[in-house]
Order: structure tokens, then sequence, then C-alpha cells
């Protein structure tokens, strides 16, 4: 699934459910952007890899498939906060899609 193949419910969220999911949102993609840095900078450091050859991995259609999976999986875990619960009225609820894996 890509992020245009995502439907916004008709209907207003709840503030309390949006709230949360803007603050997990950014609290991961801080954790996830501080790792990707820091191995970054380690593998550098160990010689393992030059600086810049990470950023020719965007061109590798290999790496661009495996990206695309994990943003596939990361949208369906996101949509899972809107669309699972016990009320039937729950957004997203019947639009969800099948997890990816």
């Amino acid at each position: 699934m890509r992020p245009a193949d995502v439907r916004l419910p008709e209907a207003p969220l709840d503030r309390e459910r949006l709230a949360g999911l803007v603050f997990e949102l950014a609290a991961q993609l801080h954790v996830e952007r501080a790792q990707r840095i820091a191995l970054e900078v380690a593998l550098e450091r160990a010689g393992v890899i030059a600086p810049g050859v990470l950023d020719a991995l965007a061109e590798d259609s290999a790496y661009r498939a495996r990206a695309q999976a994990g943003l596939d999986t990361s949208m369906h875990k996101l949509l899972r906060v809107l669309a699972e619960g016990d009320d039937p009225r729950t957004p997203l609820r019947h639009e969800a899609p099948a997890d990816p894996t």
C-alpha cells in the first residue's frame, strides 16, 4: 500500500486519538533518525564505508524495493491505530488493508 492509496475518514478524528498518533509518529521518527545517523557515522569512522556510499544507494532498485516494503509495513501499523477498535464506527475500520507481511 502506498500513501496515495490511503483513504482518510470522512468524519473528523477524535482529537485525543489523533494527537496520540502524531506524537507516536514523531517519537518513532526521532529514534529512527538518530539510530540511522549513528550507524552511518560509526560505519564511516570504522572505514567500512566511504562517505556518500549510503546516499548512492538511492539509485539501487533492490534497495528501493526493500525501502518500499518497509514503508508499506509502517503504513499498515500506522493505520491499525485508526482502524482497530471494538466500536464499529472506528475510523477506517473497514478500509484498513490487510497486513502486507
